[in-house]
């Protein structure tokens, strides 16, 4: 029976008074509602519920007019808040969502994606002093790429997280100097190239193309570092009592509905991104003049939580290759891989088959119940075999890759080593095989090979050799003994190996290992350490932030607790043994380095292109300063161990328990970081020294300066690269001597020779304490 409409007006018990129409007793179609505290709806109804369009006021004088459903602010619509800051724009169960523009009261405006309540996706940022960023935002803060302009002409474009300049970028002083690098945080850490106002290459034509080329890649204010405003009460229907409260940005609600399907309509990425080149292109000449020679100087420097610990003047007659790549801002990597069919998409067709393949191999085996390893868990019938047609099968999905095979060596020996590296499958299977997928990295080194790394940086993946992988599988159950017996070991740690068959035939083998420069701290020096001296050095115009450096450009020794050199060379010595026991040769102890810039140094030094002069006064605008912050405090300490105090999940790269130091009573030790946290000292893994920098001889004429001799540095050590195995010593021999090289004066020895000279080179830069 259908229910009759009629109109009128309903007092309520609690005070609340409704004009207008009525279906049964609930409003329906037109009406207005006032409720007992004053506040006021009036618009359309459906069923006791505000929906369609309608204009409410709250007591507080805040006010909106546009769309209902449900009794929530959903659609497009007008809010006026209380502080008469204003947003227009589209809103999702009482929360702005999508695309919108907000007035702040103190002027700024914030035109962009919005998810419940709070700024996140691309948009645009103007100050009411005149500073702008356009870029991606995350939780209200600029995080993402985005290009930052001062008032003062500053102007920095690169990566942002959580409000703070971290990661790469280059920064441009309102004189017209640039400076590009890398930041923590706010602050310059790490190596980076300084180009003065006028440098001859430093034109508006290279800073477009440098646009471009990112395109394909992949005091604070109070408006937006506050929480946002309040949506006062919206008393949603009468037929739930009309009670329902709702805050603006406070996150109850969470929906499945993407920010993109709310942007449907509208570009604003494209419109931010045309004005972001503009305010690039618009500022590049700013202040700049032509040298009058032919020449572009540029100052190589390097970093530390702000301050400048190394400079060395480049003075070029013509255009390096590295200062090209500095303003195209991305490098290109020309390499030859050991397999020559990934070009364009077969690249991407190798990641997704090696995802599939892992995740169902880890799939099968990890219901099985744990057991020991047996000596048939190594041999040749240890296989898993699978063929994964394009369409599917009963035992395989439909993918989008092309039709493969798959091979998973030693699946149950690899499951067991996973075990003992506390790694679980599930996040195992996450960090590989989910949906952000794999990142294709050029090679470090000469061998050709491929690598990948997981979304989350825990994982390294590298394509090997046919050779590579009968060394790793011959030495497999030795290795497996070595890891059970030596929990601290240094040695690299595999997780699985696999091999893929393309069409023709085509094989491809990897190998699954733990990323150990996965780190809580910056990583800003690598080492690659072999005791050789021949070919051991970088070319130092070739040096940034992701170089890995040789023997001879290291120029420190350090110094560590006499507890944790013993723990350390203990277990070099251990591992170094095992892998002469097993014929191996080649291998390098990878060495990473965090400085920590000592707090007495912040007074002392500032870099030139550190002050605009804007800086005079104390300007610090929405947690960005146009020059450098205040050095946080610094310095290393070891304490004792306090388990709940540091993280108990264990990374790819930590290795085993925790070091005793001699400098607490040789008690359990952990790394207090004043400014940062406390982290868990392991050997390899957050391990303290001094590093004492030493003057070599062919620096004295050299044109780079050095600025300290003593740093702080947290350190982080593995041996990688064991799957090269020694063969004919007569062959090396005879090489050497029609080479006329002393066989100990390059890396291809006898086994027992190399890990001699690998430890007594090792004690050389790790002097013992008196």
């Amino acid at each position: 029976m259908e229910i009759e409409e009629s109109a009128g007006e309903k007092i309520f018990s609690n005070g609340d008074v409704y004009f207008g129409n009525f279906k049964g007793m609930l409003p329906h179609g037109k009406g207005k509602y006032m409720w007992s505290d004053g506040t006021v709806y009036e618009g359309d109804w459906v069923k006791g519920k505000m929906t369609g369009k309608g204009k409410i006021f709250w007591p507080s004088q805040a006010t909106y007019e546009g769309d209902f459903s449900g009794g929530y602010l959903h659609g497009f619509g007008t809010f006026i808040g209380s502080d008469r800051s204003m947003y227009k724009g589209f809103f999702k169960m009482s929360s702005q969502h999508g695309i919108g523009r907000k007035q702040y009261l103190n002027s700024d405006v914030y035109d962009g994606c919005w998810r419940e309540g709070v700024r996140e996706g691309s948009g645009r940022y103007a100050w009411s002093n005149g500073n702008v960023y356009i870029g991606h935002w995350k939780s209200g803060k600029m995080s993402g790429r985005g290009v930052m302009k001062w008032f003062n002409g500053d102007l920095f474009d690169g990566c942002w997280s959580n409000g703070w300049k971290h990661g790469s970028g280059f920064y441009r002083f309102g004189d017209g100097s640039y400076y590009f690098g890398t930041w923590t945080k706010g602050l310059k850490d790490g190596p980076g190239t300084f180009y003065p106002a006028g440098s001859k290459h430093l034109s508006k034509y290279n800073l477009e193309e440098y646009e471009e080329k990112k395109k394909r890649q992949p005091s604070r204010n109070s408006s937006i570092d506050s929480e946002e405003s309040v949506v006062p009460s919206v008393k949603r229907s009468l037929s739930d009592m009309i009670s329902s409260s709702f805050r603006w940005g406070s996150g109850r609600f969470s929906y499945k509905t993407s920010l993109d399907d709310d942007c449907i309509g509208a570009n604003p990425v494209a419109e931010m991104s045309h004005e972001r080149s503009s305010i690039i292109s618009h500022s590049s000449n700013g202040g700049q003049t032509e040298l009058s020679d032919n020449r572009t100087l540029a100052y190589e420097r390097e970093y530390m939580q702000g301050v400048l610990i190394k400079e060395r003047v480049r003075n070029e007659s013509k255009l390096s290759h590295k200062t090209k790549e500095q303003l195209k801002f991305a490098k290109e990597v020309k390499r030859t891989s050991c397999v020559d069919i990934f070009e364009g998409r077969r690249s991407y067709y190798l990641m997704l088959s090696l995802q599939l393949g892992i995740r169902y191999t880890v799939g099968k085996i990890t219901p099985v119940p744990m057991r020991e390893v047996r000596s048939s868990d190594f041999g040749e019938q240890a296989r898993i075999r699978m063929y994964f047609p394009r369409k599917g099968s009963r035992l395989t999905p439909p993918h989008n890759s092309i039709n493969f095979y798959w091979k998973d060596y030693c699946p149950m020996v690899f499951r067991n080593l996973r075990e003992l590296f506390k790694l679980n499958a599930a996040d195992y299977m996450m960090s590989i095989c989910g949906d952000d997928g794999l990142r294709e990295l050029s090679s470090p080194g000469k061998s050709g090979s491929l690598f990948y790394l997981s979304h989350d940086d825990r994982f390294v993946i590298k394509t090997l050799k046919k050779s590579e992988l009968k060394v790793l599988l011959k030495m497999l159950p030795h290795y497996y003994g070595h890891v059970k017996a030596h929990d601290n070991t240094l040695i690299t740690k595999f997780f699985g190996a696999h091999r893929i068959t393309l069409s023709r035939g085509k094989k491809v083998r990897f190998i699954v290992m733990g990323n150990m420069f996965c780190t809580e701290l910056r990583i800003h020096r690598r080492y690659d350490l072999k005791g050789s001296s021949h070919g051991r050095f970088t070319n130092k115009d070739d040096i940034d932030e992701s170089t890995t450096l040789k023997d001879l450009d290291l120029s420190y020794e350090f110094h560590m607790d006499r507890s944790l050199h013993e723990s350390l060379f203990r277990q070099l010595s251990l591992d170094s043994a095992f892998l002469e026991s097993q014929q191996i040769i080649d291998y390098s102890l990878l060495l990473g380095l965090h400085f920590r810039a000592p707090e007495h140094l912040k007074s002392l030094l500032q870099p030139p292109d550190s002050l605009p002069k804007a800086e005079s006064t104390d300007a610090a605008v929405d947690g960005v300063m146009s020059g450098e912050l205040s050095i946080p405090p610094t310095g290393l300490l070891l304490v004792t161990h306090e388990p709940g105090s540091v993280s108990p999940t264990p990374g790819p790269h930590i290795r085993g328990s925790t070091l005793k130091a001699y400098s607490i009573g040789n008690k359990e030790a952990d790394l207090y970081l004043p400014g940062t946290g406390r982290l868990r000292v392991q050997l390899g893994v957050n391990m303290p020294a001094q590093a004492h920098h030493k003057l070599m001889q062919v620096e004295s004429d050299s044109s780079e300066v050095e600025l300290f001799e003593v740093y702080d540095v947290v350190l982080y050590l593995g041996i990688i690269d064991i799957l090269q195995q020694y063969n004919i010593k007569k062959k090396i021999e005879h090489t050497c001597k029609s080479m006329k090289f002393d066989p100990l004066s390059i890396s291809v020895v006898e086994p027992k020779i190399y890990s001699k000279r690998f430890i007594t080179f090792l004690q050389k830069i790790f002097p013992v304490q008196p």
